[in-house]
């Protein structure tokens, strides 16, 4: 079926219900940036298959708003589908409300569907298009058009011992219940998948990359209960719940616990974490106290010393992974064998499977060959997918999740001649991403007080890049992961010990080739003074930087000197898992 076919089958279903607009989000009923396909009617209706990105379809029109990371990339996949492109960040882009707005005459109604809308997006859009005089309906699913829509899984969860997590399901939810009454509260509830399977030792399968299993969850001082479909569940999953206090109930029924809460449970929540459904179940005699950041996910984004470990060990394996697959690619170039950009993804994969421990990747490998690389979250397919020629540069970007930690590496390679031109911004990258890995700060810096390390260099060529510079990382969970952030929007979010951040410069010439360098760095204390706690960051990620893309006259010795130190680290730690062979090219790699 066709999208314009799709998108008149749904016009029709709008027309019934007298329906003049309808919103379609990229999220689920736990507003994940990954969801399972049963909840990918964006994707499904539009052709769009970027991560991030909102449809609106009127009886008329239709425009899909997404961010930098996919412009090139919605361009390509909305040809001859009648939606129109809307490019977040833009000063010409229109807000979506205020589009909806022009598009609509009072008194007519838009919709949305209220599971899959956060609470907080709910409640604002309700407020604006209420003020005028446009109706709101959130109770109305178009997508019963979506013939052969998959199910809501009921793949088997399973738990990760202490071994690997360093606390009990039963101690953290008394470390979260100690943050309840901080401030004064005694009941929470939670959506976010991720959140969900850190509390109770959880993983699953539900969503590609994301070791998650479908759920909610209430933690409160009476009890904590995980909702989840009783199918997934083995008896050593629901034997470890019980031990640890968890009551175990069905999926769907976290809707009528919630509204029978009572006027005693004071609910702490994130709005923007939680359903509008799920929110307006909620009694009214309840007392709701709202948060940006709800407390489990501090404690979540703060790894223990058995997480950090952990950590430790998937960078190694990961590098060692990394190495075996450079080899393998330089060796196929220098015989003139053809390589594409799937071909990388799969070698990657397998040489990764080898590891020990080794669970699946952590989202989708974008090998960007020459202009590919540009497009900042490309993803190959059999119609794109280049052949890589022994010229120019090749951007990879990839990662894994193994059951003792989460990886994600970004490297651009030289694959052949390169211009001055890529040497420069290469180096002006790399510079950002040194002087990021440096950087030592007072307790209390957020993400964006550290983001102009990462610029400087690009900013002093009157260049940019619009995504962030850098995410957390979950342990063995989530890629991306909250609540800090480095990038030039405001965080309030301060950098504390134990997260692991990506450091990720960029920089992306449209139709020539793209540039990104990323490592894990983790918040380390460095040294108290007369002036307070200060912390610094650690380098993780253990995988040589192409020195042949290097223009070494744009660098300090002090940049050098890191980079030096930073490659006999890896070549230290790597070294012993190697072969005689993988040790010589490793060697090589740094100090040619």
């Amino acid at each position: 079926m066709k999208v314009v076919d799709k998108i008149k089958a749904f016009r029709e279903s709008l027309n019934t219900e007298n329906i003049q607009a309808f919103i379609v989000p990229s999220t689920d009923p736990h507003i994940g940036e990954y969801i399972p396909e049963h909840w990918e009617s964006r994707k499904w209706l539009s052709g769009f298959t970027g991560s991030a990105g909102t449809l609106v379809i009127t009886l008329n029109d239709a425009a899909l708003w997404t961010d930098s990371r996919y412009f090139l990339q919605a361009e390509e996949q909305l040809q001859g589908s009648d939606i129109q492109l809307m490019k977040m960040g833009l000063a010409n882009t229109p807000d979506i409300k205020d589009w909806i707005k022009t598009q609509l005459n009072v008194g007519e109604t838009v919709a949305f569907d209220g599971s899959v809308y956060s609470a907080s997006d709910a409640t604002a859009l309700i407020g604006f298009f209420n003020e005028e005089g446009i109706d709101v309906r959130t109770d109305f699913d178009p997508f019963y058009i979506w013939n052969n829509r998959p199910a809501i899984p009921e793949n088997k969860a399973f738990i990760i011992p202490k071994s690997f997590t360093g606390e009990s399901t039963k101690s953290k939810i008394a470390r979260v219940l100690s943050e309840l009454k901080k401030v004064n509260c005694n009941t929470t509830l939670l959506a976010s998948l991720d959140t969900i399977a850190w509390l109770c030792n959880l993983r699953g399968n539900d969503i590609n990359y994301n070791p998650v299993a479908v759920s909610y969850a209430i933690v409160s001082e009476k009890e904590t209960v995980l909702f989840i479909n009783p199918k997934k569940l083995t008896t050593e999953v629901v034997d470890y719940l019980n031990n640890e206090g968890v009551i175990i109930a069905e999926y769907e029924k976290v809707f009528s616990y919630v509204k029978k809460l009572s006027k005693h449970n004071k609910v702490l929540l994130t709005p923007n974490k939680i359903n509008y459904h799920l929110y307006s179940s909620i009694p009214s005699e309840c007392n709701i106290v709202k948060c940006d950041v709800n407390p489990v996910d501090y404690l979540k984004a703060i790894k223990n010393q058995t997480e950090i470990d952990g950590f430790k060990n998937a960078m190694i394996k990961d590098g060692v992974a990394l190495t075996k697959f450079f080899i393998w690619l330089e060796k196929q170039l220098a015989s003139g064998n053809k390589v594409t950009e799937l071909d990388v993804s799969d070698k990657l994969k397998e040489f990764r499977s080898e590891q020990k421990l080794f669970f699946c990747e952590s989202f989708t490998t974008i090998a960007g060959y020459a202009e590919h690389g540009a497009i900042v979250h490309y993803s190959a397919s059999t119609e794109s997918n280049a052949t890589i020629l022994p010229k120019g540069i090749l951007l990879i970007d990839s990662g894994a999740q193994y059951f003792d930690g989460t990886t994600d590496i970004t490297r651009t390679i030289a694959v052949g001649d390169v211009t001055d031109e890529m040497k420069k911004d290469f180096t002006n990258v790399l510079k950002g991403n040194i002087q990021l890995s440096k950087a030592i700060f007072p307790k209390g810096t957020v993400g964006m007080q550290l983001d102009i390390l990462a610029r400087q260099f690009i900013w002093e060529e009157s260049q940019n890049f619009l995504h962030g510079t850098g995410h957390g990382i979950g342990h063995f969970l989530n890629v991306h992961e909250g609540p800090q952030s480095i990038r030039m929007n405001f965080n309030p979010v301060a950098m504390e010990p134990g997260m692991v951040t990506s450091n990720e410069p960029g920089l992306y010439k449209t139709g020539k080739y793209g540039i990104r360098i990323e490592n894990l760095i983790l918040t380390i204390p460095h040294k108290t003074t007369e002036f307070g706690e200060f912390y610094a960051f650690e380098t993780l990620t253990l995988c040589p930087i192409d020195r042949k893309l290097i223009n070494w006259t744009l660098l300090t010795e002090e940049e050098m000197q890191w980079l030096n130190n930073y490659h006999n680290m890896v070549y230290d730690k790597l070294s012993p898992f190697l072969s005689d062979e993988e040790k010589v090219w490793l060697e090589k790699s740094i100090n040619q």
